[in-house]
Formats: C-alpha cells, structure tokens, sequence
C-alpha cells in the first residue's frame, strides 16, 4: 500500500469539509489534479465521477476506493479524505463512508494497482471488531489509524515475502544437492528439512546458534568451531547440515549475525565444516 501511504507521508489525506458523495469526490479530484505529474488536461473528477455512475465504489465497512484509469505514463496518484460525519456513499452495506480512498492509475500501473487495491481490502477486513472509525475525533487520529493500519499490512506483507524467500532458497539448494557438482552425478546426502537460523560471531569466543531448533543449535554448537567456514560466507556443510548465507549484519565490537538456513542432510557424518 506504497501509494496510499505516500499520500498521508505528503499531505494528500484531508479532512472532508463535505457530506455530500459528489463534492467529497470533487475536493479529492482537485488535490490529484494538483500534481505536476499528472498528464495534461486529465479531468480526474470527471472521469471518477463518471465511473460512480456505472458502479458504486464503495467497499464497505466505513470506506470508498474511488479511481479512474489514464492512458498517459507515469505513476499512481492517491489522495485521501476523512469524513466526520459520515458520507451517504450508497455502499453495499448500506452504512456511511469515513473513509474515501482516490486513485488516479496510469494503464501501464493497472497491476500494481489492484495489488494494492486487494492489500487494502485485506487489512480493512482484517480490522473489523477493532476501533469505532465512526467515532474518530480529529484528523489527526483518523491519519494515525490508517497509518498503524497500512503499517500492520506491510509487516504482514514482508513477512509473507520472507517465507517465500526462505522456501525458494530451500527449493533451490535441494536442486544443487541433487546436482552435485553439476556433473549430474547425485552427492550422497539430500536434505530432508529447513531450518531458519541465526549464528551470532564475537571476538574469543566460540559462535553462538539462534534457532527454534533445539537439536539444530546442540548439533551445530557441538561439532566443532564454525568460525572459518562462516568468514568465507559460502554454503558449507557443518553436524550434518548444509550451511547457507542469507546476509549478515555488523554490530558494534567487531559483533556479526549470519542469517542462515540449515538444510538436515540425510546419510551424512560430517562432523566439521568443509571449506
């Protein structure tokens, strides 16, 4: 929801002076149609308008995704409003809309668009039970929490992004284990299970394993000094694991974190790590 949070980030989220659908659509037309980056002549509120007319944008729940498709380049527009006292929106659960949500959407942008769309739908949903946003008070905490709203989508998004990531590498060392050395001769060991972990590195002292594993942090820790092989920052194989680099962070102290993944070998004894 990278739009909708540069719209609060540059002033584009205002209060609606208005209850009236129309003029509410109308003064966040004219904040889209502001933008020096706007094609010229685009008459946003026109074509928004004309859309309402074919079909009702009103999602629901307290809120409004207004928007209007361009043939011009460039990117997404957004402006945002808060409504009070509530706009009679004609939403399909026939409740007032606080919240109305304006896209402006260059074609070439229609993905990320609906991308973004559906983000948005999810986390309104997601909301229901929470805040009373008919109750709101002020501008100020309307915009805090949508903040705290996209906030939480995007945290859930990153963590998304990062499962996929970590089954992704999963996949991909499974195929380079099959493969060998690319001989097409198959190694001995394949890996059976994936373990996230983390190997914090201090000056005279010995790596210490971060894991949900317990049987992954005594096999690691007890197998001998890892310390060579993690300076290299390359897969290698460590108490019956392969090793893989993912990043590592430097702290203070001469301090690292190695983010990892363990890959469980099967039919392997290998009791150090190869370098």
């Amino acid at each position: 929801m990278k739009n909708l949070l540069n719209a609060l980030q540059e002033g584009r989220f205002v209060e609606l002076p208005e209850t009236n659908k129309e003029k509410a659509l109308n003064y966040l037309a004219n904040l889209i149609e502001a933008m020096p980056d706007l094609g010229p002549g685009t008459d946003v509120a026109g074509a928004v308008l004309s859309r309402e007319q074919q079909f009702n944008t009103g999602i629901g729940m307290g809120w409004a995704c207004p928007h209007m498709r361009s043939q011009h380049e460039g990117g997404i527009i957004c402006a945002a409003g808060w409504s009070p006292a509530g706009i009679n929106y004609g939403a399909c659960d026939h409740k007032p809309v606080y919240f109305v949500v304006m896209y402006y959407v260059p074609d070439c942008q229609k993905n990320v668009y609906l991308k973004e769309i559906s983000s948005l739908a999810r986390a309104i949903q997601k909301q229901q039970g929470g805040q009373d946003i008919s109750k709101m008070q002020s501008l100020a905490e309307a915009r805090n929490w949508i903040l705290d709203l996209v906030s939480n989508a995007l945290e859930t998004q990153v963590t998304d992004a990062k499962a996929r990531m970590i089954h992704l590498e999963a996949k991909q060392a499974a195929a380079v284990q099959v493969s060998g050395t690319g001989t097409g001769t198959p190694t001995e060991s394949l890996p059976c299970a994936v373990i996230p972990l983390s190997i914090l590195v201090m000056p005279g002292a010995r790596p210490v394993v971060l894991s949900q594993d317990s049987e992954v942090i005594a096999k690691l820790e007890s197998a001998g000094d890892m310390e060579p092989a993690l300076s290299k920052q390359a897969p290698f194989d460590h108490g019956g694991y392969k090793i893989l680099f993912r990043g590592t962070t430097a702290y203070q102290s001469r301090r690292l974190i190695h983010d990892c993944l363990a890959l469980k070998l099967n039919g392997t004894g290998a009791d150090k790590p190869k370098i």
